[in-house]
Formats: structure tokens, sequence, C-alpha cells
């Protein structure tokens, strides 16, 4: 088995220190300290493609940049590294969206992914005019769907659903690859829909046991579908060439969290109407004491930052055990970041990327070309 590293593009701002944010919260201050400019973001998009990363995450949201307009731009200064977008589905039209998503194949070279981001927070959500209730907007999602996937196997779409209603709608182009279509969700409808139109499910970094039930749950969702599905996971990284310089850089990025800031973060965090959002939140509980949950993952991150709030921590070596655990369950893809996260994908590139390698466990997706990375002494 080869594992798929994903990188991030931070398009709420980079730091030395965490930047806060998402799930109805605003980007934090330290967000201001490298502004998500293109020039940036292209830096990072080159490094982590140089490095071997597959593609690279782009978040959505009022906290941060729009996804498919900053990917666009950024693809140009990039050769191979896909781009996984997260929108939306209540906001644009299924058909729209489904042409938009042909035209960036074509731009691109079919570097396009798919990150559906149903929506877990009304407030944030009717803010941009959608009053629907969260399971409707799942119900919505399963719909929008259904139409995108249609209309992806060039056919003509009639359909008066619940939520969406199109008349022979088609394409006249249809994309080349059809982008791959990730997604997350915790509750009983996410997985439904998940397990019905979904080809990989993303999971936040909670501690394996609870990981292995996640999958298994899906897994036997999709099985009465008729349907498998790839797994992936959503993590922070801290990797050093010893496990006590990965930790004295957790404390320190954690002496920078203003308690001011972790109390407003986690009071905005309470009201979220997310089930995986409450799993990360039980991971912590607001307290600064006892965050290392599981050998080497890390629950800091989450004091201040919504959504993903867990980090691997430690040797290189150390990181790469954790990998193999999540990937003896059944993870295959890896969607990590890193504060900075211009310099922390060379730690993990160059330092635990060629680890894996060594194992039979990963191979640089450019081949041989891209095979130069010696693993370290250290770690």
């Amino acid at each position: 088995m080869s594992l798929t590293f994903h990188w991030f593009l931070p398009t709420n701002g980079d730091s030395r220190h965490v930047v806060g944010g998402g799930h109805g919260t605003p980007a934090t201050a330290s967000g201001r300290d490298r502004p998500p400019t293109v020039g940036y973001l292209s830096q990072i998009a080159r490094a982590a493609e140089d490095l071997g990363f597959e593609g690279a995450l782009t978040p959505t949201g009022a906290w941060c940049e729009d996804a498919w307009l900053t990917t666009a731009m950024v693809s140009r200064h990039t050769e191979r590294l896909k781009f996984l977008v997260a929108f939306r589905p209540g906001f644009v039209s299924p058909t729209l969206a489904a042409q938009m998503a042909s035209t960036f194949q074509r731009q691109t070279g079919g570097r396009l992914l798919l990150n559906v981001v149903t929506g877990g927070e009304s407030h944030e959500q009717r803010a941009y005019g959608d009053f629907l209730d969260k399971d409707a907007r799942y119900r919505r999602t399963g719909e929008f769907l259904h139409i995108v996937r249609e209309l992806w196997e060039g056919k003509a779409v009639d359909l008066e659903g619940e939520h969406l209603r199109v008349e022979d709608a088609r394409l006249a182009r249809v994309p080349d690859p059809v982008p791959e279509v990730y997604f997350g969700g915790s509750s009983p409808i996410a997985g439904e829909i998940a397990a019905r139109h979904v080809d990989v499910y993303l999971t936040w970094g909670e501690p394996p046991a609870r990981v292995a039930e996640k999958i298994a749950w899906i897994r036997g969702l999709a099985a009465r579908q008729g349907r498998t599905l790839r797994f992936g996971i959503r993590l922070h990284v801290i990797t050093r060439d010893t496990s006590e310089a990965a930790w004295a850089e957790a404390d320190r990025l954690l002496a920078g969290f203003d308690p001011a800031t972790v109390a407003s973060v986690q009071a905005g965090l309470a009201r979220s109407e997310s089930e995986g959002q409450r799993r990360m939140l039980a991971l912590h509980g607001g307290d600064r004491n006892g965050l290392e949950i599981h050998p080497n993952l890390w629950a800091g991150i989450g004091l201040v930052r919504g959504g993903a709030g867990t980090a691997l921590v430690g040797s290189h070596t150390e990181v790469a055990d954790r990998i193999k655990e999540y990937a003896a369950l059944g993870i295959e893809e890896f969607v990590l970041s890193g504060y900075p996260h211009l310099e922390e994908a060379y730690w993990f590139g160059e330092g635990v990327l060629p680890r894996l390698a060594a194992d039979g466990l990963w191979r640089h997706p450019a081949g041989e070309r891209g095979a130069c990375v010696q693993v370290p002494f250290a770690g």
C-alpha cells in the first residue's frame, strides 16, 4: 500500500504561532503575520509539490480567502500539485459547480479534488443567505452531489427534489478526469450522505480507537449501498530530529496562547452544531493540561482553532510510527498542516516521508525524478 499525503494552503494567513479561527470563529491576529498572498501561498504550494505531497487542501468560510479563486491563481505557479478545494454546496447551483469543476480540470490538467463542506454552523450559513437547519443542509448536499455526478457522466438531468430543482441540466464538456469527492461528518445523516456519494471519507485526528470506530461505521453504511470508500485523516504535525525538540516547539506554541483568546474561541466553538467539532472539544475540554491524548497526539491546537485541532508531535521516527498506526486501521490519505506552513512542510517532507518510503509505504508522485531526499541520521 502506498499512502497519499496532502498539505494545506493557509488562506486565513500564516505565522510562527497558531492561527486560530474556523467553524464560525474569526481568524486570530497571528494570521496577519504572513498574509495569504498569491505569492506566499504559491511558495508553499511549490515546496509541497517538490517534497512529494499529492495535493493541498484549501479551506472555506468567512474566515479565509475564497478557495476556488485562490487555487485557480496558485495553480499557475505549480505543475503537478492537486488542489483539494473546499466548498459549500448550498452557495452555488449544482450545474454551475459541475461546470466550474470541469473548467478547472481542463485549465489545470486534471488537478482538482473537491472537499464538500455541508456547513455545521447555522449562524455562519445565514450570513451567506442560507437558512436551512443542519439536517436539511445535509439532505440538500445529497441532492447536490447526485446532480453533479450525473452531469459529470455526460447525462441530462431533471430533478425536482426537496431543496434543489433543475430542468434539462447538462454540460457542454465533461471533466476529464472526473474530480474525486472528499467529505467529512460525524452525525448520522452525514454518514448516510458519505456512503451514497463520496470517494474519500475524511475524519479529524482523534485517537486511533475512535478513528477505527468511525471507519467501521462508514464502511458498514457504504457496504449497504454496494459501495467502498477510501479513508483519510486531517492532522497538524510538529516533527523534529528529536522528540525533545518537537515537544519544545509544541510548548512554545502553547505558551503563545493568550488566555482571553482561548476563552473567546472556546465560547464560540461551544455553540457549534457540528458533531465533529463537539468531539474535538471533548478531547481537551478547554484545559491546557493533559493535552497528549494518545502517544504523540496533542490536542493543543484545538484550544484556539476550530475544526482540525490535533497534531502529531515527536521525532521523525515517532511521527512515522503514528502514521503507520493510522494506516493499519485503513487510513490511506493524510491531510496535514503545521505552523508556519512553509517551514513545517520541509520538516515533514525531509524528515518523515523518507522513512515511510524506506518501509515501502510511500513513493514520490514524481517517481525517481522526485526521490532525492535522504533519511537524516537523527530522530
